[in-house]
C-alpha cells in the first residue's frame, strides 16, 4: 500500500463531497488466498448524519467490507476506490485514515492485559488528533505524558461526560481493556472508544453479535445517543433485530461479494419474516449456503 495523500484527479467521476463516503467498485481478496474474490464490486455511498445497515448471511463478505475499508493488511483492494473528504483513502495507512475521522468497531475485539482503559483511550486519542500530515514530530508523543496531547484534567472531564452518556460506571475506566470483559462490556467500550475519538464515519462490524437481548438494548441505546448531524454510521449485522433499537434510513443486502438489494427499513423487515433465499432468487442468484468468509485474523486489534 502506498502511504500518500493523493487527491482525486479532475477527470475523476467522483463526486467532491467531503461529507460522503463514497465506495466504486471495490474487489477486495485476503491476502492469505489471492485466488479467492470476496468482494466483487461493491458500489456504496454513506452521507454524515445517515445509518446505512448492511445484511447478508456468514460469508457474504460483511467483514471484509469493514476490514478493507479500515486498511488491514490481510486483505487487498485488486479494484475500486473509496473516496474520503476528498481522499482516495486506500492509498492512506489505517492510522491516516483514523486521523480522518473513520472508526471501526470490532466484532471480536481484542484483550490488552495490563493496559487500563483510561490509558488506552487517552494515547488513541493523541494519535487520532495528531495532524495527518504529521509523521515524526519528536517533541509529540501520545505514550507520554509530557509531550503534547490532551492534558490530563481535559481528559478526565472528556472520559467522565462520555462514560455518564453511555452510562457506565467509573471504575470500568481502570480495568485493563477486554480483559475478563463479557460480551456486552466489550461491545460497550467499542461504543466508549467511538464516544471519545468522536468520528465523522463509524463503521460497526456486527456490533449485536453474541449479546443478549438486555446487553443489545444497552449497546444501541450507546450508539444512539451518539448519532447527530456529523456522524454517519455503516452498521453491518446479520439480523433484522438491532434494527429494532438502531432505526436505519437505508438498508443494504451483501450476498456472494455483491449488493443485490437496497430499500429502507421494510427491507429490513422482510428480511426477517421471508428470510434471504427469495431476495438472492430476484438477484439471479442460487440461494443456497455462502462458502466461509476468510476468518478474522488474530491481530486484528487496533482502530
Amino acid at each position: 500500500m502506498t502511504d500518500t495523500l493523493t487527491q482525486p484527479s479532475a477527470s475523476s467521476a467522483v463526486q467532491d463531497d467531503d461529507r460522503t463516503l463514497i465506495i466504486r467498485d471495490l474487489h477486495v481478496v485476503p491476502v492469505a488466498d489471492r485466488s479467492r474474490e470476496i468482494l466483487r464490486g461493491i458500489n456504496l455511498e454513506v452521507r454524515q448524519g445517515e445509518v446505512h445497515a448492511i445484511m447478508g448471511r456468514n460469508g457474504s463478505g460483511k467483514t471484509t467490507l469493514a476490514y478493507a475499508l479500515m486498511g488491514h493488511p490481510s486483505y487487498e483492494v485488486t479494484k475500486g476506490e473509496v473516496f474520503w473528504k476528498g481522499r482516495d483513502i486506500l492509498k492512506l495507512s489505517a492510522d491516516k485514515r483514523s486521523r480522518l475521522g473513520i472508526f471501526l468497531a470490532f466484532q471480536y475485539p481484542t484483550a490488552i492485559p495490563g493496559l487500563s482503559v483510561a490509558s488506552f483511550l487517552r494515547t488513541a486519542l493523541n494519535a487520532r488528533n495528531r495532524p495527518l500530515d504529521q509523521v515524526n514530530d519528536p517533541d509529540r508523543d501520545p505514550s507520554d505524558l509530557t509531550r503534547g496531547g490532551i492534558s490530563m484534567g481535559d481528559y478526565r472531564r472528556l472520559l467522565r461526560e462520555k462514560m455518564a452518556l453511555l452510562k457506565l460506571d467509573e471504575a470500568f475506566a481502570a480495568r485493563y481493556v477486554n480483559e475478563g470483559f463479557s460480551g456486552g462490556e466489550k461491545k460497550r467500550l467499542e461504543m466508549l472508544q467511538m464516544a471519545v475519538l468522536q468520528p465523522q464515519m463509524a463503521i460497526l462490524d456486527e456490533t449485536d453479535s453474541g449479546l443478549d437481548i438486555d446487553a443489545l438494548r444497552i449497546v444501541a441505546e450507546g450508539v444512539n445517543a451518539q448519532l447527530n448531524p456529523d456522524l454517519g454510521v455503516l452498521l453491518i449485522t446479520h439480523y433484522q433485530r438491532l434494527l429494532n433499537y438502531i432505526k436505519p434510513d437505508v438498508v443494504h443486502v451483501l450476498a456472494q461479494g455483491l449488493i443485490v438489494a437496497t430499500g429502507g427499513r421494510d427491507l429490513a423487515l422482510r428480511l426477517e419474516e421471508e428470510g434471504y433465499a427469495p431476495i438472492l432468487r430476484e438477484a439471479g442468484m442460487e440461494a443456497a449456503d455462502e462458502e466461509p468468509e476468510a476468518p478474522e485474523p488474530a491481530d486484528g486489534s487496533s482502530h
